[in-house]
């Protein structure tokens, strides 16, 4: 894939993102926030296994034993990310939980990178990123101040 597609795809994926947490908000008024979060992962579970059915199997959970311990961990940091979000859009607005969640998801990817951790290449951390990381914290303060 080119980089243009890449971008294309991820920005189309966070648009998605952004919807989110209003929606599964309105599902968590009426059946519970914590239960909201485990409909939420029901379907997206089920949608998962008709798309990789549908795309050629399960055959390749046999090797699923070869995976470190931490590579399991991606549902349950997903489930913690639901559940803040549907928890907080009320307080911080859709536009307020999809700065915060951005600003976090960079500082702990420019992290990653600097640290060259879970499998990622090891990227120097430069002034620039850095930069980059201070702007949109400036960006999330912006969104959520009154």
């Amino acid at each position: 894939m080119d980089r243009t597609t890449a971008v294309v795809a991820v920005v189309g994926a966070g648009c998605l993102v952004g919807t989110q947490a209003p929606i599964n908000a309105v599902l968590g008024r009426s059946v519970g926030r914590l239960p909201a979060a485990t409909v939420s992962f029901a379907v997206g579970l089920t949608v998962l296994v008709i798309v990789t059915a549908v795309a050629g199997g399960f055959g390749g959970l046999s090797n699923i034993s070869g995976v470190p311990w931490w590579a399991l961990l991606g549902g349950a940091f997903g489930a913690v990310y639901v559940t803040a979000a549907l928890t907080t859009v009320g307080t911080l607005g859709a536009g307020g939980v999809t700065a915060a969640t951005i600003a976090g998801q960079l500082t702990a990817s420019v992290a990653i990178d600097g640290l060259g951790l879970l499998g990622v290449e090891r990227q120097p951390v430069s002034v620039s990123r850095i930069a980059g990381v201070a702007v949109l914290a400036l960006g999330v303060y912006l969104i959520v101040r009154d």
